[in-house]
């Protein structure tokens, strides 16, 4: 603990916006209001230029695809307000273990791709954190509740990646994601009782 604190100590300014942005991203996600999507482009712009010089060559692109996604959650969620038509659902089990079992086997397909043809460091473990990124961004921006339950395994996987990376102050964000992961889903899960 005591390496994140001098961790955050030493950040450069860049991942300071960049993390408070996350955050106030995420806490506007749980609160399904759209500036989520603004925070969110911003804190993933930063984060693409960070991992890229850092050779986390998928957590860089993930971060690009977070900025594409961004645009997308915006204008989907902009249009279930004024339509009222996007509300928050679930996905069955079923559905649930075909999206877990497609995104293990994409997630070692593009992890052996990048041992072999990039240098990229922790290459399964990185391929991992983009894979079930993207699939946990395209279910929030449809409102899907477990979206919230992927995050959680998701920020717990790249705890680790980023810690063994030596992002530590990147790591306490994480560390709050998760806490703001398990607000989020019982908010939503709250809401999607109340309809």
């Amino acid at each position: 603990m005591q390496e994140i604190l001098n961790a955050i100590a030493q950040m450069p300014p860049w991942e300071i916006v960049a993390s408070l942005f996350g955050v106030a991203y995420v806490i506007f996600a749980a609160k399904e209001s759209l500036w989520a999507w603004f925070f969110g482009f911003f804190s993933t712009l930063i984060y693409t230029v960070l991992f890229w010089e850092g050779a986390l060559v998928s957590s860089s692109l993930l971060n690009f695809y977070y900025m594409i996604m961004a645009g997308y959650g915006y204008y989907s969620w902009r249009k279930g307000v004024e339509e009222k038509s996007l509300q928050i659902t679930q996905y069955t089990i079923s559905t649930n273990v075909a999206i877990i079992t497609v995104g293990l086997i994409m997630s070692i397909v593009i992890g052996y791709l990048s041992t072999t043809y990039v240098d990229a460091k922790m290459a399964y473990m990185d391929s991992s954190v983009m894979v079930f990124s993207i699939i946990a961004t395209w279910m929030l921006t449809q409102k899907i509740l477990e979206n919230w339950l992927y995050w959680m395994v998701i920020d717990s996987v790249a705890i680790v990646l980023y810690w063994k990376s030596g992002y530590l102050a990147t790591v306490g964000l994480f560390i709050l994601y998760i806490v703001l992961g398990v607000y989020a889903y019982f908010t939503w899960r709250k809401a999607l009782n109340a309809y």
